[in-house]
């Protein structure tokens, strides 16, 4: 269907759906239901890059305050509105559409003020941009009286309760559409997707600030699209000053890990229930702390269990926060940012677990996770905070200092005291600050951009407003990438397996054994986040050939759409630890509304041929995921999450919910 009819469509939902209404979610085509088609054949990567390095590749035109992937070849970029060189309408532009292929940049309209919005993709593909801020003027602020409709300098309109889509396409014809406005106002919320392909819109302030207040706290959450009027959250309730931006992932059992300042719990949205987490070890690690922090690849190793990391964020109770009532106005920006790294599997256990530290301590630091189930860590700053402020300690503006230029690779399966490593990794040369994000590409490597601890365009400090756009380029960059065949263009959940063609040349430095094929959402990077993130690894067997070559038989997705929800997605197939280019694929029948589920298909035993089995008989087990194709897939004990006794009274879900993950398919 054509980018304007489909946005017709959702413009007929939204203009009902926004306002107050008990009706349900009404599900939402985005094109007829996806057919089994397969896809392409991935090749090699078009761009050379040396291993390890960072490279400046060109310019983002608006700085990356938001970013996200929306398709293989274009990047899109949001920022707040100041006044960004590049222009649109006569007026400096706020949004920008990258061509990863070649870096052109190309400025897009934005009617309203998308500073510190949010947003997610749906299962119909579409991406979704939530609140935003006033209209402003020069140095980002605003007079009394002004307009919020729209006019010089910025012309732009009040996004405090914005609801702007975009149908990402390759060919420049899309830009960004308003939709009918929310009921209330939300700077700095969290979108998370849901098992129907929907969007949960939780959290954020009415008119900002450094951190949040109760005059201005916005503690209830909704549906997109709409289920009726917002509703309460107590965690938000009781979480001041720091519950902007709370984190939130959908788990396997169905229900939502909610952490916000110290506050943790697992809550069941479907029937509105909170169940209290002991609170997070250490260090604060939501905005403005802004820990690193991201799940943790599913596998069939660990039953695909919802493991989640936190690193880094400050140590501050909520009285020590600058602008607090009685809170002394001191210099945050020289305060040393934490270094402890903590876990949780919500789903088995309601422990915090201690993770090897980081090197030093850092805040807004930003996990990506790579197709090898490695997890690097860039971005960020020793000292402070994020957030700016016209404050006499403040750096320029800026609330951090003392950029940490370093990556982190971080390994989940190797032994503890040795998952962060950054053995032959160069530094960045680009300080990237507050307002900084990141995003993988399709060839495997990473895109970074922003930083901006500026309330407006400004170049001539210390931390400036940055446009330099890079990548970085892991170690597995060079290698000769698998190049399979056979590869679907949809996965369902549950139903027929698939087998996936690889060569000797393929397989010339490993074996089909080693390999897994495993599917990445990128998320919507913002605030050292990216909404929606995750790897799942999806089960597999495997057939050694006398030739050299190989089939990997591969499971649709596990038959429980809250494992890896549906909507748009990377497939990679990882062969000895080196993937190959990623397929963009969807996941689900492309429909917003209850997913088909079909149980999961039966796999053939793994073989290899008998000169390559070692005993002198065909290589033959039960179908179980290849040794060691990524780093989170199986045959490695030290990759499951480690398990910690439940304890009475911290979390009232014990077994049941645990539970929850295997009956999620008949919910």
């Amino acid at each position: 269907m054509p980018p304007c009819r489909k946005l017709l469509l959702f413009l007929a939902l939204a203009a009902s759906a926004l306002l107050p209404s008990s009706a349900s979610l009404t599900p939402v085509r985005k094109s007829p239901p996806p057919t089994k088609r397969q896809s392409s054949t991935p090749g090699q990567p078009t761009k050379s890059g040396v291993p390890g390095t960072f490279e400046i590749v060109g310019n983002s035109g608006a700085s990356a305050q938001q970013m996200f992937l929306g398709t293989s070849n274009k990047i899109y970029i949001l920022d707040k509105t100041e006044a960004n060189p590049l222009q649109v309408g006569g007026y400096p532009a706020w949004g920008t559409e990258i061509d990863v292929s070649t870096n052109d940049v190309r400025a897009m309209l934005v009617k309203s003020n998308t500073f510190c919005a949010a947003g997610n993709v749906l299962a119909n593909g579409s991406w979704v941009n939530f609140g935003g801020n006033q209209a402003v003027v020069w140095g980002g602020i605003t007079p009394t009286g002004f307009s919020q409709t729209g006019g010089p300098p910025y012309n732009d309109a009040d996004g405090g309760k914005g609801v702007r889509i975009l149908d990402p396409c390759d060919d420049e014809s899309c830009d960004w559409v308003d939709l009918p406005a929310m009921t209330t106002r939300r700077w700095y919320p969290t979108i998370e997707n849901l098992e129907d392909g929907s969007l949960i819109v939780i959290g954020g302030d009415e008119w900002g600030g450094y951190v949040n207040d109760a005059s201005q706290n916005n503690p209830t959450y909704e549906f997109f699209p709409s289920q009726g009027d917002p509703i309460g959250l107590n965690i938000l309730l009781n979480s001041l000053p720091c519950n902007l931006f709370p984190l939130v992932w959908l788990l396997p059992s169905g229900n939502l890990l909610i952490q916000s300042n110290w506050m943790a719990e697992v809550f069941d949205y479907k029937n509105a229930i909170e169940y209290p987490l002991p609170n997070i070890p250490n260090a604060v690690r939501v905005y403005p702390a802004s820990g690193a922090t991201a799940m943790l690849p599913l596998t069939p190793a660990n039953n695909w269990t919802a493991t989640i990391i936190f690193c880094g964020g400050t140590n501050l109770e909520p009285d020590q926060w600058p602008d607090q009532p009685g809170g002394a106005s001191w210099n945050i920006a020289a305060y040393p940012a934490d270094n402890s790294c903590v876990k949780i599997s919500p789903d088995v256990s309601s422990q915090w677990v201690y993770d090897d530290s980081i090197p030093e301590g850092r805040s807004m630091g930003q996990f990506i996770i790579l197709p090898d189930g490695t997890l690097m860590l860039l971005n960020g700053a020793e000292l402070g905070t994020a957030g700016y402020g016209n404050d006499s300690w403040a750096v320029g503006m800026s609330y951090a200092d003392d950029p940490v230029l370093a990556p982190l690779i971080y390994n989940p399966n190797a032994p503890a005291r040795s998952r962060f490593n950054r053995n032959g990794l160069q530094a960045s040369t680009v300080p990237r600050m507050y307002h900084s994000s990141a995003t993988l590409l399709p060839d495997g490597s990473v895109f970074v951009s922003g930083s901006n601890p500026n309330p407006d365009y400004d170049i001539s400090v210390k931390y400036p407003t940055e446009y330099r756009t890079e990548r970085f380029y892991p170690s597995y960059y060079s290698e000769r990438r698998p190049e399979p065949v056979g590869l679907p263009s949809t996965l369902s959940y549950g139903g027929p397996s698939f087998d996936i063609q690889l060569t000797a040349e393929d397989l010339a430095n490993t074996s089909i054994g080693n390999c897994s094929a495993v599917v990445i959402r990128t998320g919507y990077s913002t605030h050292s986040m990216n909404m929606g993130q995750r790897l799942v690894e999806l089960a597999s067997s495997y057939t050694g050939n006398t030739d050299g070559s190989g089939v990997l038989h591969v499971a649709q997705m596990p038959p429980n759409p809250a494992i890896f929800q549906p909507g748009p997605a990377l497939l990679f197939v990882v062969c000895g630890g080196v993937p190959s280019v990623g397929e963009w694929i969807m996941v689900g029948n492309g429909e917003i509304g209850q997913q088909p589920i079909s149980d999961a298909g039966v796999l053939p035993a793994s073989s290899l041929p008998v000169s390559a089995a070692g005993n002198g008989t065909t290589g033959g087990s039960s179908p179980t995921t290849s040794g060691s194709g990524s780093s989170g897939s199986a045959g490695s004990s030290s990759g499951a999450p480690e398990r910690t006794p439940m304890t009475a009274g911290s979390l009232g879900l014990s077994i049941a919910l645990g539970a929850l993950v295997l009956l999620g398919a008949s919910l």
